[in-house]
């Protein structure tokens, strides 16, 4: 019996090549937006860590949080994949096929999260430049 309970290492540049082929990019246009060769993209999805640096450059590039490139391990990929390639009964309905990409919707989300930021800096601009008029 296998008593190993140590947490599974996250392989980042595995990661990055993960969410970079769900979301249909090419190496070759992830490197063009990156600024970089094609082949340092491959070099970067070979690494097991990445400088924290790269790390925010390709989540801003593929719109996916910085912590889905550092937290998503090997066994939730595969779970999450199978989850939409399964076709056995979901709540009754057989077949199961849902009409939206998961990815799509939590890019969604994050630029959405993106927006608001932005809003709240701006009416904080606005009512800092509000109480200096007024002093």
């Amino acid at each position: 019996m296998n008593t190993d309970t140590a947490p599974k290492k996250v392989h980042q540049g595995r990661n990055i090549k993960r969410l970079r082929e769900m979301l249909g990019i090419k190496q070759e246009s992830l490197a063009f937006d990156l600024g970089v060769s094609q082949a340092t993209v491959s070099d970067y999805e070979q690494k097991e860590a990445l400088d924290e640096k790269i790390l925010e450059k390709v989540s801003k590039v593929l719109k996916v949080p910085v912590e889905a490139i550092k937290n998503m391990s090997d066994e939730a990929t595969h779970n999450f994949i199978n989850t939409f390639n399964d076709n056995s009964t979901v709540n009754g309905i057989i077949n199961y096929n849902p009409t939206f990409n998961p990815i799509d919707k939590i890019v969604e989300l994050y630029s959405e999260k993106e927006e608001l930021y932005k809003q709240m800096l701006n009416d904080k601009d606005i009512l800092i430049e509000k109480l200096s008029k007024n002093s």
